[in-house]
Formats: structure tokens, sequence, C-alpha cells
């Protein structure tokens, strides 16, 4: 392994210690802290030292690593429908931040529910997000025919039409869920 491609906090592994944890980088070597509990100094190319991880070289790239691994993360996010944690609270109206809701049960026996708004108000987003995603998928399904993808946005729009309960949650109107069904 070539001593320009190792830096500091990279996990290497070494044919005779083992893997370890690289502390330091110099011209010629490398100070590697090995999970045995010994620090030694190794030369990369001499001694066989290799990358303990997978490594990706990404050619061509014209913008700052930071940002594309940036950029790569959201992505992910959004496809898996991840929220960043303050994302759905900046949709949340103000005057519902650290606010609860509180549901009393008909029987007076039952313990009454509290539930802060802020995990409530999550929860409602990411319906409307699941839900704006499974009308994208519907309407780019290839493989159903036109009849059946209107019978299921018919479905998605009244599910929609059935969240508008929710709306006072928003600070925004074009946030809201609509009875007509995907974004206002």
């Amino acid at each position: 392994m070539n001593v320009t491609s190792i830096h500091v906090g990279m996990r290497v592994r070494h044919p005779s210690y083992g893997p370890g944890t690289v502390k330091v980088v110099d011209e010629q070597s490398a100070t590697v802290q090995f999970d045995d509990g010994i620090r030694r100094q190794v030369s990369p190319e001499a001694s066989g030292l290799q990358p303990a991880e997978a490594q990706a070289v990404v050619s061509g790239l014209d913008m700052p690593l930071f940002q594309f691994i940036e950029q790569t993360v959201r992505a992910v996010a959004d496809r898996i429908g991840l929220e960043q944690p303050n994302a759905v609270r900046d949709e949340l109206a103000s005057k519902w931040h650290g606010g609860k809701m509180v549901l009393h049960p008909a029987d007076p026996t039952l313990q009454t529910k509290e539930l802060p708004i802020d995990a409530f108000f999550h929860k409602i987003v990411m319906m409307r997000n699941n839900l704006r995603t499974l009308e994208q998928k519907l309407n780019s399904n290839e493989k159903l025919t036109d009849t059946e993808k209107f019978d299921w946005q018919g479905y998605i729009t009244r599910c929609y039409g059935s969240m508008t309960t929710f709306n006072v949650f928003f600070r925004n109107k074009e946030d809201q869920f609509s009875s007509k069904g995907g974004d206002v």
C-alpha cells in the first residue's frame, strides 16, 4: 500500500499485527494503533499494509467531496422516506411547537394518554410523504392499465381527503393535504 493513499483515522490491516487505526502519517511511514493495544510505526509498502474497509475511488468529481457526500446522503434519505429532524418541525405551525395532545378515554377507569404534538405531526408528515411516493410509483407504473391507475388514484385521493383534518397543524398551506389528492 502506498503511503500517499493512507490518512489519519483510516482502518488498516497488517499481515502480522492484524487490524488497527492510522494515527500519524509521514513521508515514509505510518503509526498505527493496532487493536491488540500496541502502537507501531510501519512502512506501508514494505509491510503489506492494506485497507481494512472497502475503498471507493471517485474520479472526475467536479464538486467538493463534502458536497458530493451530502447530496448522496440526502438522495438516499429521500428515497427511503427519512426526514431530517428539523424538516418536519419547520412545517409545523409555531403555535403547536412544544405542545401536547391529550386523549381522554370515555371509560374513566382508563388512563389519559399524552402525546407531544411534534411526534404526532411527524407521523402525519411521513404519511403524507408516503402517499406522495405511492402516487408517483402508481402513475409511473408501466404494468397497470389506465383504468387500474385511475381506480387506485381514487383510493389515494380519498386518503388525502381524510387527512385534511390535520391541516390545522401545518405552517404553510402548500404543505397541507388536499381532498383533490397530491400536492395542493
